[in-house]
């Protein structure tokens, strides 16, 4: 997920920085009184006497883990005061020391100032140790789920009044956890809770339960809920903070002062107003219509736009917003709206006035091939370590040295366009019809070759082009071949260094006998350009410091000695008392942090991740090298949807967007999956609906939910969201977050789109699909043998939205199966077997380059610059490509000569070549849904089904090993693989099969789909 110097998370607390890059962690001065906490935890008693609390100050870094130690307090209680600076607030988190954890469920404690109790997973506050008496606490949760465990009762400060016999009414939403009945739990302010499980609330009306509780003198209580049968709701671990008077809880939302949801509401017969100003504006195939809002006297709820013209006749859509892309139109022709206002009883306003507009053409530049993603396979491809068609425009930066790679004569950019585009028909004869290629924008970074550095999104890196071999070029003869590409996007971060026309932070920097040789001096003009590299030559410098500066391209538009106007970093340009690696001075302000203030945090985020399954992994930075956007502002939003248009126009067939999951699935579902998707359609019609998007949401776990949190599973960025949050993206963000985790995993959508109904294919139901297709990560963890892959996929496969879609694969370019740092090294026959299941179990196959001749098996995957890249798993592999190859088909080879031809020749090349043959030939393998019913005698068997128009393709699959299938259609059989050929009568079928990685592919013959017969000659595997 990352591509950076290390491939190691921390899971507790901030990444720390390397070496010399600390200077932007700095003290507050010159503030007004320091806030304080007092941070009282009550720890297991089966941790002793030591306890760790880390915590990160907002807006600042996280201690150091394990954080600081706590002292004594009294008995059972441990102590710590915190200066907060300026700050209102922390997250904390517990530890004893050995590796045992207290993060609250996952989601961190989050305090305020003052005296703080943290107890058996609650907050409260005041100081325990000041009464003898001691605190009430509830009974454990009679289900083993967490019960609302009382905190310690406040007695360091007043509490709340609100006058004798004050009331508190409480309404409880059942509908949304699915509940009859409620029990409420509480403790008035300063108060007892009660026994668990609490009160009997009394169900008011349909769907909502109903409490009266008296508070005496309190102002309010602290609520949780439960059904009575051990299911509870105590938001999040946080409880409910109600106040006097009528309090709603919905959807773990409250409201005070509300509206009693039982009280009948008149009947809403008023109409909107009619929408006025509605606009008409062609691009391409593309129209934009804006309107201005309609009123209601209870609410506008959307709109509803009716079109005419074109040969479709009329065709009306809605929307919730003033606007809407209009896209799935034909070129030339001429076209009119009008716009409706609705609100929630149904009412409909009179129509606006019609806009009218023509759409056009297409623009020039390339087209996407289209068609159904899952009909390929893919080949994954690190560009500058692939081939090297251009040694022009090699370049190994300022780390070439230092990393080893100099003494290989191995820059890190090395492979180029020019180099795919020279081997197109080495990857098209291995069978694969698409490409997945690392970032093309340009980086910027010290180490950037992987491209997930991007820097000028808007412009393709030059160190990977070549006159006659631009990325267009690339496109352009790809699909001369019939061969897709796939581009790697990344929508999360940029480089360090910013992102050029959106924003770049100015650091401090100087030029004296210490940093000349890394400061270039400023040129009116200039700008950064990674083709010109310092040549190590200056006579200004030192042997030492030119060594230092060889490599380095020009950086003087990025540092002043002197603030910019309007800076907010500290201390800006004074020493922090801490040396480089080289022995130097540094100084505040001179490197990018999340927490210097050199970002303005309105486009970037301003904190580092604390915990990787908490809200936090959505909004703070991954890596110093990772300047996290805020994506949740309109000017980011805007900047990455125009940069990526360009690459749609250009024709690429699809996107698979990094890191995904860190950013919220409700910013996805609103603004950049739509924009992807109306764009590609609105420039290439139908060929734009198929453009593929597969998401990375890094999950390194075996679970079906990564540790529980839906927010951070690959399956919930499939599906759309489920009900509506607030207009601003950012409260929408945390709204979606709580509201999905209170539903947990028992609460998400399942499906059987990938799931026959008995032996029959039906249509899937793509309704809820958000637009994100997702790679396979609970496959690729347990791909440590093919059959922990294959049931683990299977007990997922109800929570994706379609996982025939899934992109699925061993290892990649940042881990092997089980969170392994190296490339899979399980044996020839282990990789055979899996090949076996990827390429006819559903999912799109892809394949990391080498792979199929087990290239650096074993080979550590990423080391940074600490290592030479010849030692890793991101070898450069032209070697092997070296000589000539003609592909005269997917999977066919007409000519080889050279080292390539030696390549061709392994046996994992050869078993690749005739599954794509066999998987290109049968449309079940490709396209069909699964089912395990009526199987017997290998967990590696199942069969497949594909129905859609006049196609009906349907295959029985075993791997590895013989499977008898029972309660199949009558009719003929034949064997992809072998040629054999059984007729079914009473519908069961016993295939045969032995060797690890060999395979029976038993196609049903159909009227106007007959079986292709024997695909391939027999190889090492396949036999």
């Amino acid at each position: 997920m990352r591509r950076t110097t290390t491939s190691i998370r921390r899971r507790w607390g901030a990444l720390a920085l390397a070496a010399g890059l600390t200077a932007g962690l700095l003290p507050l001065t010159g503030a007004a009184a320091a806030n304080t906490v007092t941070v009282y935890y009550q720890p297991p008693a089966a941790w002793g006497s030591s306890v760790n609390i880390h915590y990160g100050v907002d807006g600042a870094a996280w201690t150091p883990v394990p954080g600081v130690a706590m002292d004594a307090a009294c008995t059972g209680w441990r102590r710590r005061t915190i200066d907060l600076g300026a700050a209102t607030g922390l997250q904390v988190v517990f530890t004893n020391g050995t590796g045992v954890w207290d993060n609250n469920n996952g989601a961190n404690y989050r305090l305020g100032t003052g005296p703080v109790t943290v107890a058996a997973g609650k907050v409260g506050s005041g100081d325990p140790c000041a009464t003898a008496t001691p605190s009430p606490t509830a009974s454990p949760s009679p289900s083993g789920s967490p019960s609302p465990t009382t905190p310690p009762s406040p007695t360091g400060s007043p509490s709340a009044t609100a006058g004798p016999g004050s009331t508190a009414e409480v309404f409880y939403h059942l509908t949304p956890r699915g509940w009859s009945a409620a029990n409420l739990h509480y403790r008035p302010t300063g108060g007892a809770w009660t026994t668990v499980p609490g009160v009997a609330m009394t169900v008011a009306c349909a769907g909502w339960a109903r409490k009266v509780v008296d508070l005496g003198a309190a102002g309010g209580l602290t609520a949780a809920f439960n059904d009575n049968a051990g299911t509870w709701d105590n938001n999040n671990g946080t409880d409910y903070t109600l106040g006097a008077g009528r309090s709603t809880v919905d959807g773990g939302k409250v409201t005070a002062n509300a509206a009693d949801p039982c009280t009948p509401v008149s009947p809403d017969t008023t109409a909107p107003s009619a929408p006025g100003g509605l606009t008409a504006r062609a691009d391409g195939l593309a129209v934009t219509l804006t309107w201005s809002a309609a009123t209601d006297d209870r609410g506008v709820t959307g709109y509803e736009l009716t079109r005419t013209g074109g040969t479709g006749g009329s065709t009306t859509v809605t929307s919730t917003t003033t606007s809407y892309v209009a896209y799935d139109l034909a070129p030339g022709t001429a076209y009119t709206w009008t716009v409706r206002a609705l609100d929630a009883a149904g009412n409909r306003s009179a129509a606006s006035a019609p806009a009218s507009a023509t759409t056009g053409t297409a623009p020039a530049g390339g087209a996407p091939l289209g068609g159904d993603p899952r009909e390929d396979s893919i080949y994954f491809v690190m560009t500058a370590r692939f081939a090297d068609g251009d040694t022009a425009n090699d370049r190994g930066g300022s780390q070439h040295v230092k990393s080893g790679n100099a003494a290989n004569n191995d820059p890190m950019f090395r492979g180029d366009f020019k180099g795919l585009v020279d081997k197109l028909d080495y990857i098209k004869g291995l069978g694969f019809s698409a490409i997945w290629i690392t970032p093309v924008v340009l980086n910027r970074s010290d180490y950037d070759y992987h491209g997930y550095h991007g820097w000028d999104f808007y412009r393709v890196d030059p160190r990977l082009e070549s006159p006659g071999a631009s990325y267009q070029d690339l496109i352009n003869a790809a699909h001369a071949k019939g061969i897709k590409i796939f581009q790697d996007v990344v929508y999360n971060h940029s480089s360090r260094w910013g992102a050029k026309g959106l924003f770049v932070p100015t650091v401090h920097g100087t030029r004296d006998d210490q940093w000349k040789w890394y400061y270039d001096q400023p040129q009116a003009g200039r700008e950064y350009d990674p083709m010109v590299e310092a040549t190590g030559t200056d006579p200004a410098l030192t042997p030492a410091q030119n060594a230092l500066a060889k490599g380095r391209p020009y950086n003087g538009d990025l540092w002043s000695s002197a603030a910019p106007t309007g800076n907010q970093c500290l201390n800006w340009g004074t020493p922090t008392g801490g040396r480089s690696a080289e022995g130097y001075t540094l100084y505040n302000c001179q490197w990018p942090t999340p927490t210097s203030r050199l970002f303005p945090a309105d486009r970037y985020h301003q904190c580092w991740i604390g915990n990787w399954e908490g809200e936090d992994a959505r909004s703070c930075w991954l890596h110093e090298d990772l300047a996290d956007f805020n994506t949740e502002n309109p000017t980011v939003q805007q900047y990455l949807i125009n940069a990526y248009n360009r690459y749609i126009d250009m024709g690429v067939d699809g996107f698979r967007i990094d890191t995904a999951v860190h950013i919220p699935r409700v910013t996805w579902n609103r603004r950049f999956l739509p924009a992807i998707q109306q764009h590609a359609v609105s420039r290439f019609g139908a060929k734009g609906k198929d453009f593929y998007v597969f998401g990375e949401v890094a999950a390194f776990v075996n679970d079906k939910w990564n540790r529980g949190s839906v927010n951070h599973s690959a399956q919930f960025f499939t599906w759309q969201e489920r009900k509506e949050y607030s207009p601003d993206d950012v409260k929408a963000a945390i709204e979606q977050y709580d509201y999905e985790s209170l539903l947990g995993p028992n609460g998400q959508p399942t499906t059987d789109n990938a799931f026959l109904r008995g032996n029959d294919y039906h249509a899937p139901d793509h309704s809820k699909f958000s637009g994100m297709n997702v790679i396979d990560m609970r496959m690729h963890m347990n791909f440590g043998d093919a059959t922990n892959a294959f049931l683990n996929g299977k007990d997922s496969d109800d929570s994706y939205n379609d996982a025939t879609y899934n992109v699925v694969y061993v290892d990649s370019h940042d881990y092997g199966p089980n969170k392994s740092a190296t490339r899979y090294a399980g044996g020839t026959d282990a990789w055979a077997e899996n090949m076996s299941l990827m390429w006819t179990f559903r999912g799109v196959p892809t394949l990391y380059y080498g792979s199929e001749i087990e290239f650096q098996a074993g080979a550590r995957i990423d080391c940074g610059p600490t290592c030479p890249l010849a030692t890793t798993g991101r070898a450069y592999y032209g070697d092997h490509l070296a000589g000539s190859v003609t592909a005269t088909d997917f999977g066919v080879v007409g000519s080889a000569t050279g080292a390539v031809a030696t390549t061709l020749n392994q046996p994992l090349v050869k078993h690749v070549q005739r599954l794509n043959r066999i998987r290109r030939a049968v449309p079940a393998l490709q396209k069909g849904q699964y089912s395990t019913e009526g199987v017997s005698g290998n967990a590696l068997a199942y069969k497949r089904r594909f129905t859609q128009g006049a196609v009906d393709s349907f295959a029985l699959v075993t791997v590895s090993g013989g499977a008898t299938f029972s309660g199949i259609p009558n009719g003929t059989y034949t064997d992809a693989v072998t040629g054999d050929v059984k007729t079914v009568t009473n519908g069961t079928l016993t295939a045969a099969v032995s060797g690890k990685g060999n395979l029976r592919v038993y196609v049903l013959g159909l009227p106007g789909n007959p079986a292709p017969g024997k695909i391939g000659a027999d190889g090492p595997y396949l036999r």
